[in-house]
């Protein structure tokens, strides 16, 4: 095995994994901006006043699912561009994409300003948000994953992943500030365009990962033996991601479905949550509430994730995932008792035990979906199974949850929502290979009917291309 991948020195994955936590938290600031922008304030800025306020709030959640439809998209997209042109590469340019599509959405004229094209460009920006999410997670986790050390790469890849709590934190003290700083008419006139202007910053961190960071050295080794193969064989003209669907559909298909209770309840806790305390008809909480209850979630979820990620180095990803989603499964039933208590600190030890437990699975993962597919096709699978896993739970959960309230008038109905989406996930990582004594720098896609120990052992006994 060549030491310069699997064998590494710490220090210079440290600059990596920090570049790539502020590249992520910042690109997640971005996304999750339009979230709580869509509970709070799209509805009454961009569809008609006369809209009744439940309608106009499932219109501007639906606004928000479109973000999610454009994963998938991106991540095709990207995935391509990745395995073919480098990690770096994609990631600079997503960077690029959800900074100028962010920047923009703070600029839009309101619906009473030029009516229906007013949700329209709302649309198309959010679609382009979709896109550059779809595939900054796999360039952010590949560059991350594919330099660290093979004993600690869940932990490595997890900064990349601390970027969604981080994100999460920036994002609603952005909120916070301007709520604390404004009056009520100003905030909703033109005070909420200020945190999706401040995604300028976006940008220079683009320019600092163009400049300033080396592609990975499994990519470099892919681009070597790709020479030498064509110089010898004939070309080939597969993409990628058809490659990763053909050779891995299993992988890509449970992976997927393992993402689904992170999906559905961390989007429940950072969107819909708001949208159902501050509810006038309902709870009647105040904005500032929940958000800051929000936020401290967020701020215990972040060592949560880099602990969860730590655990699965040394004992296996599979276990302490499973562990996650079979405990956040019944903490669904907890939840909106305590939020309906009306009480902040019952409200916030809600909200934060459900993101400590989905640290537990979102912690692993990045170095788990990594570890299932070769290097030839690995930016196509992690894209291909992680933003396949965002529609099927993410896109569709404030919706859902909102639906559900609207039809049965209780919160119980959501609670077996999450509990459903936890056993699928339990039922799909069980379906998974342990995978974290597996090496990343295989060329050649693995055999995935190999099981992953012999896969590791003969991957760091055998010679690199």
């Amino acid at each position: 095995m060549n030491a310069s991948i699997e064998g590494r020195g710490e220090h210079p994955i440290r600059r990596i994994a920090l570049t790539a936590l502020a590249g992520t938290s910042i690109e997640w600031y971005d996304f999750f901006l339009y979230g709580t922008a869509a509970a709070l304030i799209f509805p009454t800025v961009f569809f008609p006043s006369d809209m009744p306020p439940l309608v106009a709030l499932i219109a501007s959640f639906s606004t928000f699912a479109v973000g999610f439809i454009a994963r998938p998209i991106g991540g095709i997209v990207f995935g391509h561009f990745g395995d073919r042109a480098g990690r770096k590469k994609a990631l600079v340019t997503a960077l690029f994409l959800m900074g100028i599509a962010t920047t923009l959405i703070g600029c839009l004229p309101t619906y009473a300003i030029v009516g229906p094209a007013a949700p329209l460009m709302l649309v198309a920006l959010r679609f382009a948000q979709g896109l550059a999410i779809g595939g900054q997670w796999g360039g952010a986790v590949l560059l991350v994953t594919e330099n660290a050390p093979a004993q600690r790469r869940g932990f490595y890849g997890s900064f990349a992943q601390v970027g969604a709590p981080l994100g999460v934190i920036l994002a609603n003290l952005a909120f916070l500030v301007c709520t604390f700083t404004l009056s009520t008419d100003d905030f909703m006139a033109w005070g909420w365009r200020i945190p999706f202007l401040l995604s300028v910053a976006l940008i220079a961190v683009s320019a600092f990962v163009q400049h300033r960071l080396e592609d990975t050295p499994a990519f470099r080794d892919l681009e070597r033996h790709q020479r030498v193969k064509k110089a010898t064989q004939p070309a080939t003209t597969k993409s990628p991601v058809l490659q990763a669907i053909a050779t891995y559909p299993r992988q890509i298909a449970l992976a997927a479905g393992a993402f689904l209770a992170v999906q559905v309840t961390f989007y429940i806790l950072i969107a819909f949550v708001i949208a159902y305390g501050t509810d006038p008809g309902g709870l009647n909480l105040s904005r500032s509430t929940l958000l800051s209850a929000v936020l401290i979630s967020a701020v215990v979820m972040i060592p949560m994730v880099l602990w969860a990620a730590d655990y699965s180095d040394r004992h296996g990803r599979r276990g302490i995932y499973m562990t996650g989603a079979a405990l956040l499964g019944v903490w669904a039933f907890v939840l909106f008792p305590l939020i309906e208590t009306g009480s902040f600190l019952w409200i916030t030890v809600g909200i934060t035990v459900g993101q400590v437990l989905v640290s537990m699975m979102y912690g692993p993962q990045a170095a788990f979906l990594s570890e299932l597919f070769g290097t030839q096709v690995r930016y196509s699978g992690v894209s291909l199974a992680y933003q396949s896993g965002a529609i099927l739970g993410g896109a569709l959960a404030p919706m859902i949850a909102t639906t559900l309230l609207a039809q049965s008038g209780s919160t119980f109905a959501i609670s077996i929502y999450i509990a459903i989406a936890c056993a699928i996930t339990i039922a799909c990582v069980w379906g998974l290979e342990e995978t974290h004594r597996v090496a990343l720098h295989s060329v050649q896609p693995h055999d995935p009917g190999q099981p992953a120990s012999d896969r590791g052992r003969e991957s760091e006994s055998s010679p690199r291309l």
